[in-house]
Formats: C-alpha cells, structure tokens, sequence
C-alpha cells in the first residue's frame, strides 16, 4: 500500500477530522472513497472500462473511449 502527504487548508483538514471521528472511520479512508467516488482509476481499470464498453456497445476504440468520458463526467455529475 502506498502512502502520500498532502497538505489541507486548515478548515478543510478540520472538517475532514471531524467526520472520520463522527463516522469512526480514518482519514485516508474517507480520502480514498472520495477519490474512488470521483472515478479516480487505475490505468488498468480505466483500460478495463474501455474495453468492457466497447465489447457492450460493440463500437471502435476511439467511439469507446469517447462513451467511457461520457459516462464518467454524467456519473460525477450526480
């Protein structure tokens, strides 16, 4: 597992403190699921997506990545 420093503005990291000791849960975590709810992939999950849209939609490479966009800017957009 990999770990990385980021740094918050103060009220963000203060909020960010509050809910993972309301939810009883860490702050990477919290972190991780929002990245994770964000669409934030690996290279090889997104290429995964691709290819399983292509395969569904039966579509060109270019036509797949372009649905693959589509639907993770309408998914975000929720």
């Amino acid at each position: 597992m990999g770990r990385l420093t980021i740094t918050l503005e103060d009220d963000l990291h203060r909020a960010v403190k509050e809910a993972a000791a309301r939810q009883g849960r860490s702050i990477g975590k919290i972190i991780e699921e929002s990245l994770r709810l964000r669409g934030i992939k690996s290279m090889e999950n997104a290429r995964e997506l691709v290819a399983r849209a292509r395969r569904q939609a039966g579509c060109t490479e270019e036509e797949a990545i372009d649905l693959a966009v589509e639907e993770t800017r309408a998914h975000r957009a929720k």
